[in-house]
C-alpha cells in the first residue's frame, strides 16, 4: 500500500465547507466533498463546527460500527504529520480480543481439556472461511429474503463441510474433508465448531436457511434408509445439487408428535402410499427438493421421504425472520408415492423421528449458546463507544451489572455444553439416546432462557438502536427479533424441561428415601 500524504491538522481544518469538506478519524484524512451529499444522516451533521475539518474519530465510533469506516476506506487521502492510528482494524479470520468475546479454548493462557490441534485447525480456517465466503452472503440474503446461494452451499458441499454438519458417522469416510480433518479424527467438538463459528454472522434467519433442513431431514435417510434411496439422494444434496427438508410439525400438532394427522393409506397392490394432510413452519420446505415425511398410516406411523416432483405443494410462511431460511407449508394432496420411498419399516415412525430429536436439539443449543456471546461481545465493545453526560456506559454501575450476569450465563452455558459434548463423544448412539435426550433437552431449556435474558437486557443497554434493523444496533435487533425461534423449534421450553425432568425419574432410585 502506498504512502499516504501527510497534513498538518491547521491545513486540514481549512477544509471545512460543503464542497471542500475534510475531517479526521483515527488520524486518517478523509475527503468527504463528494459524499456529502449522500450521506445517509444528511449533510447538517457533517458540516457542524466539531465535525468539518476536525477530528471526528469519537464522534464516528459513536454513531457508527467499524465495517462503516472499512466501507469507505476509498475515500482515505492522507494522514496527520506526526501521528499514527490507535484503532485495531480487524482482519478476516482473526479471535476478537475483547474480554469474553470468544470462549475460553480461544483465549490465551486458557486451556481446555477437549479440544486437540485439529479442533484449532479447523476453527482458524472455517473462521476465516465464514468471514470471508459466508458473512457476505448472509448479510445481502437477511435483508433481500433471498433463499442462500446456491453457489455457496455447493462450494461448501465440494469443500466437505456440508458433511461434516450432520456430526461423525458414516457418511463421512472416504470424505475429503475441510481444514484437513481425518474422517476417523471428526468429532462433536468439531461439529460444534462449525455451527458456532457459522452463528457469528448474527443472521438468524439465513442460519436456517443455509442447509438447516439438511442437518436434520437428511439423517434419518442416512440411518434408516434402503441403499437404493441413499444412493439417489445423499449426495445430491451434500452437493447442493438438491434439498431436503424435515417435515413433522403440523398446524394441530406442534410439539405433540403423536397427535400429527397427516395420513398415508397404503394401496390395495401394496406399490404405494396415497399421502393427503399439511405440515407447517418447515425450514426450507418452500425450496426444497424432498421432504422427510412423519405420516399415520393403517401400521401406526412412518417417515416417507416424498420428492416434491410428485405434486407436492409449498408456499412461504412469513415469519418474524428473514424469509430467506424457507419457511414453509407444505401441501399433500392426493400425492402417490412408492412404498419403496419407506424410511426404515412402516410402524416405526415415532423411533426414527425421536431418534433424530437429540442431535438436531444439541446443534440448536450450539448455536443459542454461541449467539449469547456474541451479543455479549457486541455489547462490550457498545459500552465503551457510547457516552451520556460525557461519561462512557462503562461508568454506570447498573450497566455493569447487568453484563456481568450475561457473561457469567454465557460461560456456564458453554460449559455445561462441552461437558455434554464430551459424553456424546465417548457413548454409542444408544447410550445417548437412554441417557442424554434428558440432559439435553435441560440444556437446550436453560440455554433459551439465557438468550431471553440477552435479548432484552442488550436492547435496554442499546436503546432505540436495539430495536432498529440498519446502524450500529442491527445485530442487536435481528437477534431480538429472532431469539424466540430456539425456544420452540424442536420442542418448546416448557415440553423439554418436563421432558429432563420425566427422563430423571427413570433413573431414581425408590429404595432412597427423604
Amino acid at each position: 500500500m502506498p504512502e499516504l500524504k501527510r497534513y498538518s491538522r491547521e491545513e486540514i481544518a481549512k477544509h471545512n465547507k460543503p464542497d471542500d469538506l475534510w475531517i479526521i478519524i483515527d488520524s486518517y484524512v478523509y475527503d468527504l466533498s463528494d459524499f456529502i451529499d449522500g450521506h445517509p444522516g444528511g449533510q447538517a451533521v457533517l458540516l457542524m463546527e466539531d465535525i468539518a475539518g476536525q477530528d471526528a474519530t469519537e464522534a464516528f465510533f459513536g454513531l457508527h460500527q467499524m465495517e462503516v469506516l472499512m466501507r469507505y476506506q476509498k475515500l482515505r487521502i492522507g494522514q496527520v504529520e506526526g501521528e499514527e492510528p490507535k484503532i485495531h482494524y480487524p482482519q478476516s479470520g482473526e479471535i476478537s480480543r475483547v474480554p469474553y468475546a470468544e470462549p475460553a479454548w480461544l483465549v490465551e493462557p486458557f486451556s481446555s481439556p477437549y479440544y486437540n490441534e485439529s479442533h484449532r485447525r479447523l476453527q482458524r480456517e472455517f473462521r476465516k472461511f465464514v468471514d470471508e465466503k459466508v458473512t457476505p452472503v448472509a448479510e445481502k440474503c437477511e435483508a433481500s429474503g433471498e433463499r442462500p446461494d446456491v453457489e455457496l452451499v455447493q462450494l461448501m458441499g465440494k469443500l466437505g463441510i456440508n458433511a461434516m454438519r450432520l456430526g461423525p458417522g458414516k457418511h463421512l469416510h472416504g470424505r475429503k474433508l475441510f481444514a484437513d480433518i481425518k474422517p476417523e479424527e471428526f468429532d462433536y467438538f468439531h461439529e460444534m465448531i462449525i455451527t458456532q463459528e457459522l452463528v457469528r454472522t448474527g443472521c438468524r434467519g439465513f442460519m436456517d436457511g443455509l442447509q438447516g433442513g439438511m442437518v436434520i431431514g437428511l439423517p434419518p435417510v442416512i440411518n434408516f434408509g434402503s441403499d437404493e434411496m441413499k444412493k439417489e439422494i445423499v449426495e445430491p444434496v451434500f452437493n447442493g445439487e438438491k434439498f431436503i427438508a424435515l417435515a413433522i410439525t403440523e398446524a394441530f400438532a406442534g410439539s405433540d408428535v403423536m397427535g400429527l394427522r397427516t395420513y398415508a393409506k397404503k394401496t390395495e397392490d401394496g406399490q404405494h402410499y396415497i399421502v393427503n394432510g399439511t405440515k407447517k413452519w418447515i425450514t426450507n420446505g418452500n425450496f426444497a427438493d424432498y421432504f422427510t415425511t412423519a405420516v399415520r398410516t393403517d401400521e401406526g406411523f412412518a417417515v416417507i421421504l416424498i420428492p416434491r416432483s410428485l405434486g407436492v405443494e409449498t408456499r412461504l410462511i412469513h415469519t418474524s425472520y428473514s424469509p430467506c431460511a424457507g419457511t414453509g407449508f407444505v401441501m399433500f394432496n392426493n400425492i402417490k408415492v412408492p412404498a419403496k420411498n419407506v424410511i426404515g419399516e412402516d410402524g416405526m415412525g415415532i423411533p426414527i423421528v425421536l431418534s433424530n430429536f437429540n442431535h438436531e436439539r444439541w446443534v440448536m443449543c450450539c448455536g443459542t449458546i454461541r449467539g449469547v456471546r456474541a451479543v455479549c461481545e457486541h455489547l462490550m465493545l457498545w459500552i465503551h463507544q457510547r457516552k451520556v453526560a460525557g461519561r462512557p456506559l462503562t461508568a454506570q454501575a447498573v450497566i455493569r451489572q447487568k453484563i456481568a450476569f450475561l457473561i457469567a450465563q454465557a460461560e456456564a452455558g458453554q460449559s455445561y455444553l462441552e461437558h455434554i459434548t464430551l459424553q456424546m463423544n465417548k457413548m454409542s448412539y444408544r447410550q445417548q439416546a437412554k441417557f442424554l435426550a434428558g440432559p439435553i433437552a435441560l440444556l437446550k431449556a436453560w440455554s433459551t432462557r439465557i438468550s431471553h435474558e440477552a435479548a432484552d437486557n442488550a436492547v435496554q443497554i442499546m436503546g432505540g438502536r436495539g430495536l432498529t434493523r440498519s446502524g450500529m444496533g442491527k445485530k442487536i435487533e435481528n437477534y431480538n427479533r429472532n431469539y424466540k425461534y430456539d425456544a420452540v423449534l424442536g420442542g418448546t421450553e416448557e415440553v423439554l424441561a418436563d421432558l429432563g425432568i420425566r427422563q430423571s425419574f427413570r433413573f431414581f432410585p425408590h429404595d432412597v428415601k427423604l
